[in-house]
């Protein structure tokens, strides 16, 4: 208990000692504690922003499916001068005929999708949408990537397989083809025919990867081949198989590439002549990025952590020489090495942390602003607050030892002396 109450009037002194620091030298303190706000600010935001982007790259990277493996022409890669692509453009597009075999015979794939994306021109009477997104599925497109809908209704069987033209719109389609009228019924011209509005996708957000739903519009693959040459180099097709709960990538890809190999007749020790894409791809390469972009964080800050650190020991001195005989008095009236050491330790944490909320402050309000003012959400996240403050109190921690431990071997004679 009596430890307790130790402990507590050691805080409460300390933080008295520092406001009374701050209120009393104002310039001096603002100056000092300048780099600890600087440095905090400087890691911090750094954190905030690329956590922010990182959020949105892994958010676009899952919509793609972490459990879906993607059979197409070109492999993903992420930067290098080695990627042979002479030798990928000679592969061929897969095909809705390799679908169909792969739907036949794979035991491990819960569904699987032909898909394939180009841009064209769409138009209703008067308005026109350059370059619009068409992305032609296969009917079991919605079970591989699920669809939300807020109006109207996915592909028939018989939609799909008769390629009737029909079409389901995003957002940014509904609102700039058909501006203030209800899309759902209405005809529009794709490809120089007309198509009807079955459905309306739900408002999706930009997407780091281009792939958000509402500048698109979604229609039967059938319907599409009448106008586009599935068989045509570089349409960008791809075979999108979903696996099977329980089922492992490693496991359905050991097996689309059997099935793949055999129906493309590829004799043993033939190389593939398609790749099987997965999202950890991306992920890997972005780990990396993110590790780099870290430790730069660390290097901008810390210079000015390092400056402020010299800030808050030079505070901490002359804090020790202006209070030299009241340590001398507390020393006489019986107090310990250790209170007076904790007594001035305290104190640096203080001011180190209360830098430290400055920087913290700043960067919440620089949120809010870029938020407001750009299409694009910050966010100071807590473990980000944390890390802030933590390293604040670190800082302060070691900038007050020296002149705190000096504090605590004065002699209380010689202390007390500087008075005269």
């Amino acid at each position: 208990m009596h430890k307790t109450l130790i402990f507590v009037r050691l805080i409460r002194e300390s933080y008295l000692f520092a406001i009374n620091a701050i209120i009393v030298n104002k310039i001096r303190t603002f100056l000092s504690l300048l780099g600890i706000t600087i440095g905090i600010f400087a890691i911090i935001s750094v954190f905030t922003v690329f956590d922010s982007i990182e959020r949105t790259l892994r958010d676009s990277i899952s919509s793609l499916g972490s459990n879906v493996l993607y059979v197409q022409k070109w492999p993903w890669a992420m930067g290098g001068s080695d990627y042979p692509w002479w030798k990928y453009m000679k592969r061929p597009e897969p095909t809705v005929a390799e679908l169909a075999e792969i739907q036949k015979r794979s035991q491990t794939a819960e569904a699987s999708s032909y898909m394939l994306g180009t841009n064209r021109s769409v138009k209703y009477n008067a308005a026109a949408v350059d370059n619009a997104t068409i992305v032609a599925v296969s009917h079991d497109y919605s079970d591989v990537s699920p669809i939300e809908l807020t109006e109207g209704r996915y592909f028939t069987m018989e939609e799909s397989a008769g390629g009737r033209p029909v079409a389901i719109i995003g957002s940014e389609i509904a609102k700039n083809l058909f501006a203030g009228v209800n899309p759902m019924g209405q005809k529009f011209k794709v490809f120089g025919q007309k198509v009807e509005v079955i459905g309306l996708l739900k408002k999706e957000g930009s997407s780091t990867f281009g792939n958000s739903n509402d500048d698109q519009i979604i229609v039967p693959v059938n319907f599409a081949r009448n106008f586009i040459d599935l068989k045509r180099d570089n349409i960008g097709a791809a075979i999108m198989v979903r696996s099977k709960p329980g089922v492992s990538n490693e496991e359905l890809r050991d097996e689309l590439t059997g099935v793949m190999r055999s129906v493309r007749k590829l004799k043993p020790g033939v190389e593939d002549d398609f790749a099987i894409n997965e999202t950890s791809v991306i992920s890997q390469a972005f780990d990396s990025l993110f590790g780099v972009v870290s430790i730069v964080g660390w290097i901008i800050g810390g210079f000015s952590l390092l400056v402020g650190g010299f800030g808050i020991a030079n505070i901490m001195f002359v804090s020790v020489k202006e209070r030299t005989a009241q340590i001398g008095i507390q020393k006489a009236m019986g107090a310990k090495n250790y209170f007076i050491l904790l007594q001035f330790l305290f104190e640096a944490v203080f001011l180190s942390i209360f830098g430290g909320v400055l920087g913290l402050l700043i960067i919440y309000v620089l949120t809010l602003v870029v938020s407001s003012a750009f299409d694009m959400k910050l966010i100071l996240t807590l473990g980000n607050i944390m890390l802030g403050i933590s390293v604040s109190g670190i800082i302060g921690l070691v900038s007050g030892f020296m002149p705190a431990w000096s504090a605590s071997r004065l002699d209380p004679v010689e202390a007390m002396r500087s008075t005269f």
